[in-house]
């Protein structure tokens, strides 16, 4: 029969979708990485607008539409205060396009990618299919990235390190200072930083800030999506962005793999990011109410965790057999070893749910604490 390539054999089905199946359909699900909000009322309305008037009918441009991409320029303008030339932008199948295609663009066979351990699941796995060797990298102990450890793993053989503020599972923020370095480190390294910023406003303390506003190279690129800054998930619309000659090669590998995003999405994304931004900040403010309440019971529960500063995870740390605990009394937590080997000894806890679903999930996950000690 016929073979299978080395590079998918080397990947697998993500270890939280093994436990998103090993729940009952009643469980409280806190494994779900999804805004638990509705996409903003004006951006379903351009949507049906483009397609009932037929605009949404055929390709778009392969970067994607021009109102999209002057839209996703003016937001990094005002909000990061880069120059942001439209033409520099691809409009992608959501954040996990991107990033596949920053990958795709810029890594060779045998070359290492550094990313953070523990960290998002496809960070390994898209280094993987490009052929590449993702290198882990441990977080501090407030799992934060710690930009001496990077510099530490570079080798020659070192194409790119990806950095994740607010971070996925840990919802660690970046400080200013630390991002400075990252910009250093790909500057004066060479290398290539992959900055992914998916949950850029969802943040209780501090800042957002990108490692693309201190660099002097044009060694960074950034990937960001519509899908958590606007509870979007599911219209799969996203971005990537960085130099003319980077974007260049990026819009190679998205032309042939997508040809170009959604079109009703873009029309949809265009509006959210010029329309009213009130759903964002009720979101952050009712993402930072959830947390404060999963904190206070992590700490009745005698559960130890680093404050999260944003994005809506916490990654407490927990004894073995706790996750099982949880699963079966219909609670699911996701454990951290899904996330690297470094992850072990930890939980991911999505708290995009409800209040009330959260108490009554923290009251098992006692239960669970207590069963597994």
């Amino acid at each position: 029969m016929t073979t299978f390539s080395e590079r998918v054999e080397r990947i697998s089905i993500s270890g939280i979708r093994e436990v998103f199946e090993a729940a009952g359909d009643d469980a409280i699900n806190l494994g779900l990485g999804q805004p638990d909000f509705p996409t903003p009322a004006h951006a379903r309305r351009a949507a049906v607008d483009a397609i009932e008037s037929g605009k949404a009918d055929a390709y778009t441009e392969n970067k994607g539409t021009l109102g999209l991409r002057e839209a996703i320029a003016e937001k990094h303008r005002a909000d990061q205060g880069v120059d942001l030339d439209p033409g520099n932008v691809i409009a992608t199948a959501g954040g996990s396009e991107a990033l596949h295609v920053a990958m795709e663009a810029h890594v060779d066979a045998g070359d290492e990618v550094l990313i953070p351990d523990p960290g998002f699941v496809s960070y390994d796995a898209l280094t993987k299919l490009a052929g590449g060797e993702p290198v882990p990298v441990p977080l501090r102990d407030d799992l934060t990235i710690d930009p001496a450890a990077i510099e530490n793993a570079i080798t020659d053989d070192t194409a790119a390190f990806v950095v994740n503020s607010p971070g996925n599972p840990t919802g660690a923020v970046s400080s200013e200072a630390d991002v400075r370095e990252f910009a250093r480190i790909a500057d004066e390294h060479d290398v290539l930083c992959i900055s992914d910023e998916v949950y850029e406003y969802t943040v209780f303390d501090g800042d957002h800030r990108s490692p693309i506003e201190f660099a002097e190279t044009d060694n960074v690129v950034v990937v960001n999506s519509a899908s958590k800054l606007f509870s979007m998930t599911g219209w799969r619309l996203g971005w990537v962005y960085g130099s003319a000659e980077r974007v260049e090669r990026m819009l190679r590998v998205h032309q042939y793999a997508q040809a170009c995003a959604s079109a009703p999405a873009q029309y949809a994304a265009e509006a959210a990011l010029r329309g009213d931004r009130g759903v964002v900040d009720e979101m952050t403010a009712s993402f930072e109410r959830r947390r404060d309440i999963v904190l206070e019971g992590f700490a009745e529960i005698g559960l130890d965790c680093p404050t999260p500063q944003g994005a809506f995870y916490a990654m407490p740390r927990v004894p073995d057999g706790f996750v099982d605990e949880c699963i079966d009394r219909g609670v699911v937590v996701v454990p951290g070893e899904a996330f690297g080997e470094n992850g072990a000894g930890h939980a991911r806890v999505s708290y995009a749910t409800d209040e009330a679903q959260l108490r009554e999930a923290l009251d098992v996950m006692a239960e669970a604490f207590e069963a597994a000690r």
